[in-house]
């Protein structure tokens, strides 16, 4: 390096002109004077061969010995091919984002880079579109099990233990519920490690039940016996609670569709006149048709008298208008109030016992029940079968089983058949 060539009495005594005079002290680092006196230092230095300068203070407020300082640190940094103005600009981000983070977290908001900030940026982003008891399902855990917990902290920060104890913690209250946690958690490290805001996700080691106590993957519980359902089907009807809901579990065997799309039916989808509900599968994003048998269409027809005025075809108690959808547990709560528990039968056990005896017990078409419950089918080539495929067949089968059905109730001989499991 060249040798040192100012003090500070030169640059004390040196007089404005009308031209910025440079007062050189060697290595790239000099005093601009400027014609109104102001003195600022500059430091000059080569980079990926392009000429560049870094402000580093203004004198007196930066004596000598501080830019002679900032100078050899600039120096070192292009040694080590780092351009000193992109560091200053890097620090000058973090620290903004600090400052912003501070405000945040002073009005009671979560910082930018902490795990409630990326996990509700997610949640809006991929959430907000699904069925409105999904969206409550997920921001029930983030707001319950792991916000309290993790939400505040930085998500680089979070280590695989840390998450493991909130599991743990909700494990002790629902094994279920702690594994919907870890899935939803690993969901968002992978969104943050896309974002540059983590390097990756803590989740990956965790994810192989080895932490955690394994899910009961046990049968949904549903009546799949030909003389329980024909007692289930007359409980139904001789149920004496809302007529909305008893409307509702009398329609569930006859489309078996998945509860939420049951709960959330709207009358613009129902085309009473074709015979057919057509509506958006929320858990695949695909369209599907449900045929309508004449018991369906009776029902329909008759609550369509109450609640055809409004969106849902099943509203729900609260809202006359028949702005928001029945209450997910309502059907449940009905069934038990019935008499038929947990382990008996639930509202998603209808499409079990569609299922059960329609392949077992009738010998219908697999294919064509698969495609009833909203599952993958695909043809000999692997190709997926489109939503409209063997419609004419299905809605001979739909109306089939809801003929069996009938003679169930009304006490008709049942076919026996060999229950698996």
């Amino acid at each position: 390096m060249a040798k040192e060539l100012l003090t500070d009495v030169t640059i004390r005594k040196t007089k404005p002109t009308d031209k910025d005079q440079r007062l050189n002290d060697g290595g790239g680092l000099y005093v601009l004077v400027k014609s109104n006196g102001a003195r600022w230092w500059r430091f000059d230095y080569t980079i990926e061969r392009k000429r560049k300068t870094l402000s580093v203070g203004v004198y007196p407020e930066t004596t000598l010995a501080d830019a002679r300082r900032k100078a050899k640190e600039a120096r070192n940094q292009v040694s080590n091919d780092i351009d000193p103005s992109d560091t200053r600009k890097e620090a000058k981000t973090v620290q903004r984002a600090t400052l912003a983070n501070e405000k945040r977290i002073d009005a009671g908001l979560p910082a930018i880079d902490s795990f409630e900030f990326i996990a509700r940026e997610w949640y809006t982003k991929n959430i907000t579109s699904k069925s409105e008891s999904y969206q409550k399902r997920v921001l029930n855990i983030f707001e319950c099990d792991l916000f309290p917990w993790l939400g505040k902290r930085p998500i680089s920060k979070i280590k695989a233990p840390e998450l493991l104890e909130v599991l743990q913690r909700i494990e002790t209250r629902s094994i279920e519920t702690s594994h919907r946690a870890l899935r939803l958690s690993g969901v968002v490290f992978r969104y943050a490690v896309g974002l540059g805001t983590t390097d990756y996700d803590i989740t990956a080691n965790l994810r192989t039940n080895e932490h955690l106590a394994k899910v009961n993957k046990g049968h949904v519980a549903a009546i799949t016996e030909p003389q329980q359902v024909a007692r289930l089907l007359r409980a139904i009807d001789d149920y004496s609670g809302s007529f909305v809901v008893k409307s509702a579990l009398q329609l569930a065997p006859l489309v078996f569709v998945r509860p939420s799309e049951l709960y959330h039916a709207e009358w613009n989808h129902i085309d009473l006149e074709a015979q057919e509900w057509r509506y958006l599968v929320t858990k695949t994003n695909t369209q599907h048709i449900v045929p309508l048998c004449n018991q369906a269409l009776i029902l329909l027809k008759t609550i369509k008298q109450l609640t055809g005025g409004g969106r849902y075809v099943f509203p729900s108690a609260r809202t006359p208008n028949g702005s928001r959808p029945l209450s997910n547990m309502a059907l449940l709560a009905a069934l038990r109030n019935m008499g038929f528990t947990k382990d008996e039968m639930t509202v998603h056990g209808f499409r079990a016992m569609a299922r059960t005896i329609m392949d077992e017990g009738l010998k219908m078409r697999v294919d064509l029940i698969e495609h009833q419950l909203a599952h993958a089918v695909r043809d000999a080539n692997g190709l997926t079968y489109n939503r409209t495929a063997h419609l004419d067949d299905r809605h001979i089968m739909m109306q089939s089983w809801a003929d069996y059905l009938d003679n169930l109730k009304a006490g008709a001989a049942v076919i026996a058949f060999k229950q698996v499991g």
